[in-house]
């Protein structure tokens, strides 16, 4: 499957109480096409990624309002897009109006991605944001129904990176690594949020062999 495929995949999801970044625009913090950008951003991603060797898939839940939902991109917020896209020899250019906004979930992952140069692709079990009923800016957890779409839709991006390992981030992201686990490893880090921040740096540490007393996270 071509990129460019992959994506239209991803634009045809439709949940109810879900935002689509691929599809939606936001007309409250979006630009007019920040829903253009978000699709290229990622074809273009996943073309430079599919002409590497990646190390790993690292895989959280699904997209938060204060930071997917505005990127478009799996665990990272305003304040690291950047980042993300520079790891790929992306242009960098706002997709939202207003202040950057933060997210802890986010801010912990590129605290120690940054030390990482291994290609590392970022990704959810489900890769849109669900939300709670009348409430477009909450975050809930996915669905049955949702995650069984959004396994669909992560076997699909497996077989085409075909990374060698997965880094499953938390217990729902675990339950869908380990069907793939014929095709590559698979390890299981604590989520960073609700206290799990230390743990989840010390294995990562361990994973990576990354210097002992890196100062991550401040």
């Amino acid at each position: 499957m071509k990129a460019e495929c992959f994506v239209k995949e991803l634009v045809n999801l439709k949940f109810e109480n879900t935002f689509n970044p691929y599809s939606d625009r936001c007309e409250i913090y979006d630009y007019f096409d920040a829903p253009n950008r978000r699709r290229a951003i990622l074809r273009k991603m996943l073309e430079a990624a599919s002409q590497m060797e990646v190390d790993a898939i690292w895989i959280g839940r699904d997209l938060g309002y204060r930071g997917g939902r505005r990127t478009g991109l799996a665990l990272t917020d305003d304040i690291h897009y950047c980042n993300h896209v520079g790891r790929w020899q992306l242009d960098y250019s706002r997709l939202t109006k207003g202040d950057a906004v933060p997210e802890r979930t986010a801010a912990v992952i590129w605290s120690v991605l940054s030390q990482i140069a291994s290609p590392v692709f970022l990704w959810n079990v489900f890769p849109l944001h669900p939300f709670e009923a009348g409430s477009p800016f909450s975050n809930r957890a996915h669905n049955s129904t949702e995650r069984k779409a959004g396994e669909e839709i992560l076997e699909i991006l497996v077989d085409f990176l075909r990374p060698r390992r997965l880094v499953a981030i938390g217990n729902d992201a675990e339950k869908a690594a380990i069907k793939f686990g014929n095709r590559c490893e698979v390890f299981k880090v604590r989520h960073p949020s609700y206290g799990g921040q230390n743990i989840f740096l010390d294995q990562i540490q361990s994973l990576y062999t990354l210097q002992h007393g890196c100062n991550y996270f401040a």
